[in-house]
């Protein structure tokens, strides 16, 4: 069964270490691309929910969210540049050298701390145990809200699976129309021409044998015979995958462009009163498939 790109699922979890709030949403995209945004204390544990992404999810732009309150309160951790505080140190040491400010007027720790960059205060995480408990809660409420979006995918790629199904036996049934308007095209044809020809006999010598070859000729020319029985395959292929479980919307995309290329050269070729009309239809109903398939895995 064929599943949809596009999906919504949230959750929320209140336990005895955080209350988490968990948001993934996925919508239409040539490959996978993964939008994973958590708070600054969770970054050690973002490739963990990346890799979780791609393990369940094969196509489509996901954007996973995820907020998180410890109630445990949180560590202040200080970071110190001290890079750059060691060269505001130089800086203000030259500058009394120079004569440029007064003797005893050094660089004070508060001087430092004004300085933008020389200190920057973040939150830390947790005591050990209580911060591992906090991790493990915050991949399993992401696994279960990556299997949220994917029933809703797949209750999607219901609708997706029985458009496309509908919408191949209209296609199947044009073709067969088509079919039969091109032997009625190529009958008509040739009645006009063996009439032309008798009409010409009676004012020129013509050769049985030229005239019998240039019908052969004609006749190559307009045989559909080779693109239908193409697109007769295509859809076949396409009922294949669609009842697979694989992703296969790559496939189908390609799948759709064939079939595309197929009906063109029938209506470049195929000759009959009504022909045009059922090429259009045709080609209708094949970009209309087209559309679906873009939302398919």
């Amino acid at each position: 069964m064929i599943k949809s790109m596009t999906g919504f699922a949230s959750l929320t979890r209140e336990s005895e270490h955080a209350n988490l709030t968990v948001t993934v949403k996925s919508v239409n995209h040539r490959y996978l691309d993964a939008q994973v945004r958590v708070p600054p204390v969770l970054a050690d544990v973002e490739h963990d929910l990346r890799a979780l992404v791609q393990q369940k999810i094969t196509r489509g732009r996901v954007e996973l969210g995820i907020t998180m309150q410890l109630r445990q309160p949180p560590r202040i951790a200080l970071d110190v540049n001290e890079a750059l505080m060691d060269a505001l140190s130089t800086a203000a040491e030259d500058a009394r050298t120079r004569g440029l400010v007064a003797d005893g007027a050094g660089v004070t720790a508060g001087d430092l701390l004004r300085f933008p960059q020389v200190v920057t205060v973040r939150e830390a995480p947790p005591e050990d145990t209580v911060w591992r408990a906090a991790c493990a809660e915050v991949r399993q409420a992401t696994s279960e809200a990556l299997d949220g979006l994917d029933e809703m995918r797949q209750r999607e790629g219901e609708f997706l699976d029985r458009d496309l199904t509908e919408r191949s036996a209209t296609l199947r049934g044009l073709v067969d129309k088509i079919v039969a308007e091109a032997k009625a095209g190529d009958a008509a044809l040739q009645e006009r021409l063996l009439a032309r020809v008798a009409e010409l006999e009676t004012r020129v010598d013509v050769e049985a044998s030229a005239i019998a070859q240039e019908v052969v000729r004609w006749a190559a020319r307009s045989d559909i015979h080779e693109e239908v029985a193409r697109l007769g395959g295509h859809l076949e292929h396409m009922a294949t995958l669609t009842a697979g479980t694989a992703s296969c919307g790559r496939k189908l995309d390609f799948l759709v462009q064939e079939m595309n290329r197929e009906v063109n050269t029938i209506g470049s070729k195929a000759d009959g009163r009504g022909m045009a009309e059922l090429v259009v239809a045709a080609k209708a109903e094949v970009e209309r498939m087209r559309e679906q398939v873009q939302n398919v895995e």
